[in-house]
């Protein structure tokens, strides 16, 4: 028997090298070509390849890479050979299959495979370095009875799955703008919602809103609008407002664009930022009233009349004018950059204004619609102090905390003030130590506070005098 498989083999091989040495090329295809129709009549199953590069060679394919994400967690129970990655800042370990590994899968009761491989090109052979031209690819295989179910519902559900997978495992990112161009490093921050200084009412709430818009892209499709939303965080320096930033982010797992205006020469420039930025992040422009003169493009014309005679008197200070203006970016770009057609680039963004001075920006500027959600970060409550407590000397409750709270409702103090006495400064500082410093400053600014108004109210005194 084995004499036969083994002359049955020869011959095969033989008739396949003549077939390849003397038949012509031409004729070779056609034979390829109504062998591989014959066979399909045969064969009962279809297969999909996605290969792992786009074109040529220049883009790494999303269907490939939200693939390979999908299929990491059925590789790591099903596969033998396995391939790792470390993602998140150096602490997550990914695994997918290695190359001719092959997985099932199921989708409402449907059985398919998935098989991983790639196509070896010529290498360079008189190279320092030789580089072999490596094509990867994933390829699927199912029944054909089911083409309908896996071409529509099943893929649209793998790359919807690889995607979302791909995102909670990617390495959040903070970018900043270096005139036209982001540059980014890794996001490292830990604030979290837990650890916000805030009443916990109104953390719930703005949780509960960032969480729905995540979850609403079918929604801003159905009205017509684009899947963004503006907040307007507002309040003194030390309210938290930057922190309350980076628990968007970790909450959301968003990266974040650190938009300087300053940095930006034009309009034009600022829309190209725009368009290069990712969806799924928050763009940032912290201290808006600071930012650019945002505030005096909307004066008056006799304002504005005024101002162009004055520039027609001395004409010599207008080039040095110019030149001292190094961002021409304007209120209506700004405006179109928020709400305007350029701004449903990408989708599924946050835009983010902080300001320590509401009252000076523009009223267009932060309308609804443009700033969706106006939260003012005040001044530090007993909530957010029992929060501080918790963070710094994990503490719940403490015989001083009475008193904290008497004075809290008196004073006004900033949550990074209240975090600077909780800090232990030395290695022997207990926390009876800290608290008392927290009670001593608390007790100054109220002796501090009760001397102005007392000088307010004798300057009001005098003043009535003087006019009767």
């Amino acid at each position: 028997m084995i004499s036969h498989l083994g002359s049955i083999f020869a011959t095969l091989m033989f008739v396949w090298a003549v077939f390849q040495q003397y038949f012509p090329y031409q004729f070779r295809g056609y034979i390829e070509k109504y062998s591989q129709r014959l066979l399909s009549f045969v064969y009962p199953y279809i297969q999909i390849t996605f290969n792992e590069f786009t074109g040529e060679r220049l883009m790494r394919s999303e269907a490939y890479s939200a693939i390979e994400s999908y299929l990491s967690s059925t590789s790591s129970s099903q596969a033998k050979r396995l391939k790792a990655d470390i993602v998140k800042n150096n602490r997550s370990l990914v695994l997918s299959m290695d190359d001719h590994e092959e997985v099932a899968d199921e989708f409402q009761g449907v059985k398919l495979w998935w098989a991983s491989g790639k196509h070896v090109g010529k290498t360079q052979s008189f190279a320092f370095y030789p580089v072999t031209d490596e094509k990867r690819f994933y390829k699927l295989t199912f029944h054909k009875k089911y083409r309908d179910l896996i071409i529509e519902p099943y893929l649209k559900h793998v790359l919807k799955e690889g995607k979302a997978i791909k995102v909670r495992n990617r390495q959040r990112k903070l970018y900043t703008n270096n005139g036209p161009n982001w540059s980014h490093v890794v996001f490292e921050h830990p604030a979290t919602f837990q650890t916000l200084a805030m009443e916990q009412d109104k953390k719930e709430e703005i949780t509960e809103d960032l969480v729905t818009f995540s979850q609403a892209e079918e929604f801003y499709s159905r009205i017509g609008r684009a899947w963004k939303r503006g907040y307007l965080l507002y309040g003194p320096p030390g309210t938290g407002k930057s922190t309350m930033i980076a628990a968007m982010a970790h909450l959301l797992g968003y990266d974040i664009y650190d938009l300087e205006l300053t940095a930006v020469k034009d309009n034009t420039e600022l829309r190209k930022l725009l368009i290069e930025t990712s969806s799924k992040s928050i763009i940032v422009i912290e201290d808006i009233d600071c930012s650019l003169d945002l505030t005096g493009q909307r004066r008056p014309k006799k304002e504005k009349k005024d101002e162009a005679e004055e520039m027609k008197q001395q004409p010599m200070h207008k080039a040095s004018k110019e030149e001292a203006k190094s961002s021409q970016v304007t209120l209506s770009g700004l405006l179109n950059f928020i709400d305007g057609l350029w701004s449903a680039c990408g989708g599924e963004r946050l835009i983010v204004f902080t300001t320590n001075f509401v009252e000076k920006l523009d009223p267009a500027l932060i309308r609804k619609g443009r700033m969706d959600k106006h939260i003012e970060l005040s001044y530090c409550g007993f909530e957010a102090f029992k929060v501080l407590a918790k963070n710094y000397q994990k503490l719940d409750s403490h015989k001083l905390f009475g008193k904290i709270q008497v004075l809290l409702r008196e004073v006004r103090i900033t949550p990074a003030d209240v975090a600077e006495h909780l800090m232990p400064k030395t290695a022997s500082r207990d926390l009876q130590t800290c608290f008392e410093s927290l009670i001593q400053a608390l007790e100054s600014a109220k002796q501090a506070q009760d001397s102005n108004k007392e000088d307010t109210a004798l300057i009001q005194g005098l003043s009535e005098k003087s006019v009767q």
